[in-house]
């Protein structure tokens, strides 16, 4: 029984202790009161009596009418005149009619028994008769009675007012403990909270501030081993002069983009190279020559500011930029903008020469080698040097030309899939990273079915998608696939949501609606947001406890390129995080990303927030993450992407 029921009873008890010993004592007051009453009433009904018929004792007639006069007028049980000669009964009035009766059973518990009274009727110096009266007591009992009501009525006000108000004071009282054990319940989930408006009551206080003291501590460890890690993913993967990406981290994001198929499709990778920086550093001096590697850096990162592009420092005077989903059109006119944006630069005079760079356009296809799109990036920087009148070239392998870059045939083709939901749901094993056998859920993958009934990889239709503006249609379509599907069995299942969704409150809205019309399903479902589609903070926030309430829970994929927000995580309540392969890729081999991966570990370790390895490929890379206790693992070498058996 909880805390609050207990006083609440206790206090009831209280009352009613109270008031019924209050109510037993008046009662037992009343009740003397009323024998003395009924004895002097008694007493002096005969008196009266007796005097009145001292005079006319020997006249029968007289004697008979005076004592109905005396028994009419008031309570009696009986009225008798006694001869004192003869012992016989001269006059005799009995069964009087009494009102405001009471109970059987209340006449009973009171007991009042009847006052009998005498007095003697004298002839001269003789007695001549005796007068006995008796008082009837239901009059006593009557006022009783009304006496008892009166005082439960009074009784059962003031316990439903004192009930009313002491159950609201407690409640009151007690508001910090439910808090409490929502913070609890929060480290639970992973996230902290702490009680701003400490209690008056002095006892609550003390126990409040410990438990904020606690909680703020906890949340002070998971934040100093999210800013430890931060630094060594800064130390590891970012170009300490202009903070972009080092090109140790974009060759992990290119073999990682080339190399899935559910990741975006075709792309573009961007070469920039600063004409002559060994005779700028001679002209301008070191420190002029970095504010303008920073400068040519915030060109490109204001570039690359879209989702799913990645900017970065090669070495030296050269930068990258990875840029999936564009068309050849759209290339070129990032070429174009860049290069207008060096001019700017040059014309500031940080620069001392136009063109201060050249631009090398490269095409790129899942399934591309890293060196040969490096490759043919390199030719297009070097035929943009040898070039005069633009300082940007475009190349692009000759078979990426037919139907992906046919913007009106995916137009088409999408539409229609969609209408007709010639999609296809694939499922991915995730397993315990421990013994790889035991299931944690199957990840859900989306594949389209084309007209000769082949699949086509995510990584192909997802960019189109995105660019019509379809995603979220995709998304519902996907859900509705899943929410029939998980019908059939029992198995926990991880379905992606993009970044679009989230963006349009109906389309959420609709998810919502789908959600909450199989509340069952809640804790077999699990939804996931890529890392490089979050929203706001807050929207994020209010995304996680909406999910809560209807049963569902959320997670992050692909993690490890934003780590400078895991400090916000505490207070999402994640099932899990997704680590990003790139991370993980030979990791047996290159001790420092072990270094990165047991950071993160610590830090999520912290919050009690279960990590999943992405696209684990070889027998090695597995046996690390099982030595540094990461709890699942995904990838070829615990099963392929298949329809449902």
């Amino acid at each position: 029984m909880s805390l609050f029921k207990q006083l609440l009873i206790a206090i009831c008890v209280f009352l009613l202790v109270a008031f019924g010993g209050s109510f037993l004592v008046g009662l037992e007051s009343s009740r003397g009161q009323y024998v003395d009453q009924l004895r002097s009433h008694a007493q002096d009904a005969a008196t009266a009596l007796g005097l009145s018929l001292t005079p006319n004792i020997d006249d029968p007639a007289m004697v008979e009418l005076m004592v109905s006069s005396i028994f009419d007028s008031g309570y009696f049980a009986s009225i008798r005149v006694v001869d004192l000669s003869t012992g016989k009964v001269m006059v005799e009035r009995s069964g009087a009619r009494v009102g405001h009766q009471a109970p059987d059973w209340f006449a009973a518990l009171i007991g009042l028994d009847p006052a009998a009274a005498d007095a003697i009727v004298s002839r001269g110096w003789e007695q001549a008769a005796r007068v006995e009266v008796v008082s009837h007591p239901m009059f006593a009992i009557g006022k009783l009675w009304q006496g008892a009501l009166g005082s439960l009525v009074w009784l059962l006000i003031c316990g439903v007012l004192s009930a009313t108000l002491g159950a609201w004071l407690l409640r009151r009282q007690l508001k910090p403990l439910d808090y409490m054990v929502e913070q609890s319940h929060a480290i639970a989930r992973r996230e902290f909270l702490s009680l701003p408006d400490l209690p008056r009551t002095p006892e609550l206080r003390r126990v409040v501030q410990a438990m904020n003291q606690m909680v703020e501590k906890l949340k002070a460890l998971f934040q100093e081993q999210a800013e430890r890690s931060e630094k060594l993913r800064a130390d590891a993967y970012q170009d300490s002069l202009t903070g972009l990406a080092n090109r140790r981290y974009f060759d992990m994001q290119l073999h990682n983009r080339l190399s899935s198929e559910d990741r975006a499709g075709p792309g573009y990778l961007v070469l920039l190279r600063i004409n002559d920086l060994a005779g700028l550093n001679q002209r301008l001096g070191g420190q002029r020559t970095d504010q303008l590697l920073k400068a040519v850096g915030e060109r490109l990162q204001d570039l690359g500011s879209e989702s799913g592009r990645l900017p970065a420092r090669s070495r030296g005077g050269e930068f990258a930029l990875l840029a999936p989903g564009l068309m050849r059109e759209e290339a070129e006119q990032l070429a174009q903008r860049l290069d207008a944006a060096l001019a700017n630069l040059a014309a500031t005079g940080i620069g001392d020469r136009t063109p201060l760079a050249h631009i090398g356009l490269a095409a790129f296809h899942p399934g591309d080698a890293a060196q040969t799109v490096l490759g043919l990036a390199d030719e297009a920087l070097s035929q943009a040097v040898g070039q005069t009148g633009r300082a940007w070239v475009c190349l692009e392998h000759s078979r990426i030309a037919s139907r992906g870059d046919e913007r009106h045939a995916w137009h088409a083709r999408l539409d229609r899939a969609l209408r007709e939901g010639r999609f296809q749901a694939f499922y991915q094993p995730v397993v315990d990273a421990a013994d790889g056998r035991r299931l944690l859920h199957y990840k859900v993958l989306s594949r389209l079915v084309d007209e000769q009934g082949e699949t086509v990889p995510a990584g192909r239709f997802l960019p189109w998608l995105e660019r019509f503006g379809w995603s979220a249609r995709l998304d519902l379509l996907m859900l509705d696939l899943t929410l029939a599907q998980m019908g059939g069995h029992s198995q926990p299942l991880a379905l992606n949501l993009s970044g679009a969704t989230l963006r349009e409150p109906a389309a959420l809205e609709r998810i919502f609606e789908r959600l909450r019309a199989h509340p069952a399903l809640g804790p077999r479902l699990i939804l996931e947001l890529d890392e490089a589609q979050l929203p706001e903070q807050q929207v994020l926030e209010t995304l996680t406890r909406r999910l809560r309430e209807l049963g569902f829970s959320l997670s992050l994929q692909h993690f490890g390129g934003r780590f400078s927000m895991i400090g916000n995580l505490a207070r999402l309540g994640l099932a899990y995080l997704k680590i990003d392969g790139s991370y993980l890729r030979a990791i047996d081999q290159e001790s420092d990303k072990r270094l990165f991966i047991e950071a993160i570990q610590r830090a999520a370790h912290s919050i009690d927030l279960p990590l999943i390895a992405e696209r684990v490929e070889t027998e090695g890379e597995w046996r690390v993450l099982q030595e540094m206790g990461i709890q699942g693992v995904q990838g070829q070498l615990f099963g392929e992407p298949a329809p449902w058996r």
